[in-house]
């Protein structure tokens, strides 16, 4: 299937309009920073450009960051500008074709930046071997993905890797596609359905397992959305299937519990993370109003104070008193919005 991947996005997309569907597409409701960082980067890496969206965190400036599929560089260079001179990114990818473009405007995006290095880096190889590569452990901050995890034809891996390969309190940040069950085999060996991000995405709940055996205890969802499918032939290969986009968060704390549990800990966001001033969405659970108390159960209570969030909140208790499972923490047994019955026929919204 690497062979077929590469083949795809490599020869026979040449442009984001030779997708045949919209799975992986570019959400035209991005905030105005993130618009306005895309205006400084040269043409043909937009152009180049198959991923879904814009995954871009909180809190980069100085960081160390890993993107994995970084294919023509597009959000390496949208990132380099988020961290900043004194920050690094490191794109890896398997296309030699898109990264023959990501390369070819390293220079171009440091002078377009105003610095004076360069801040970016790619390398050859796949995310699901990242241990072949010269990357230190426990030395990123955070790694990032947009819309690739599901072309890899070894995701445990890719998560293990990147487990491996976080700092302590490091953070996985990363938009995917998912599937509402497991897709069938026959579908899977596709290499246009494979190609199109679809039949290489996981069921949600095989994802999730994966994650938590990978050392991520604790999911978490920050948004989602179903996706259509605009082409009549592929939707109808499909059409029992239903897909989300969605990005997750996934925290290298390995204190967090398998469930929420509540300590009567309480959190109070203080403000000023840039772009978040005053609300600072965490996760689909936990929307942060800068000065509001807020209970929280206590893997939340770690993933804001053992990480790089927590010079922006106060907080409120400790571990002594035990109080069972935290009520109202957000998370769902099912972590996608529209209709989840099993075998529902319909698809709605856009991706």
């Amino acid at each position: 299937m690497h062979d077929e991947v590469k083949a795809y996005y490599g020869k026979i997309l040449q442009t984001s309009d030779d997708l045949k569907t919209n799975a992986c597409c570019v959400d035209d409701g991005l905030p105005r920073h993130l618009k306005d960082a895309l205006t400084l980067i040269h043409d043909e890496v937009l152009a180049k450009f198959y991923g879904c969206g814009l995954i871009i965190p909180e809190l980069l400036s100085g960081a160390r960051i890993l993107d994995l599929g970084s294919g023509s560089g597009r959000d390496c260079y949208v990132l380099s500008q988020f961290v900043g001179e004194q920050g690094d990114v490191v794109g890896v990818d398997m296309t030699a074709e898109q990264l023959a473009v990501a390369q070819k405007y390293v220079e171009y995006h440091q002078e377009a930046f105003g610095y004076s290095r360069p801040n970016v880096n790619f390398l050859t190889g796949y995310i699901e071997k990242l241990d072949e590569l010269d990357l230190a452990p426990n030395s990123f901050d955070i790694i990032v993905s947009n819309c690739v995890i599901n072309l890899s034809p070894d995701k445990e891996s890719v998560l293990r890797q990147a487990y491996r390969l976080l700092k302590p309190g490091g953070e996985m940040y990363f938009s995917d596609v998912y599937a509402d069950r497991r897709v069938p085999k026959q579908l899977v060996n596709d290499p246009v359905l494979y190609g199109e991000c679809l039949s290489g995405a996981l069921y949600w709940n095989d994802f999730e397992n994966l994650a938590k055996k990978a050392g991520f205890l604790d999911p978490r969802i920050v948004e989602d959305r179903p996706i259509t499918i605009d082409n009549d032939d592929i939707a109808a290969r499909v059409g029992h299937i239903n897909f989300y986009s969605a990005t997750y968060r996934l925290f290298k704390i390995p204190e967090l519990e398998s469930a929420c549990e509540d300590y009567g800990q309480a959190v109070i966001y203080k403000g000023g993370i840039p772009f978040h001033e005053e609300v600072l969405k965490f996760d689909k659970g936990h929307v942060l109003t800068k000065g509001k108390v807020v209970p929280v159960c206590g893997n939340t209570y770690r993933m804001l104070h053992d990480t790089r969030f927590r010079e922006f909140f106060d907080f409120i208790g400790d571990w002594d008193n035990h109080c069972g499972i935290f009520v109202g923490c957000g998370t769902t047994t099912i972590p996608f919005d529209a209709n989840e019955t099993a075998c529902t026929e319909s698809k709605t919204g856009c991706c």
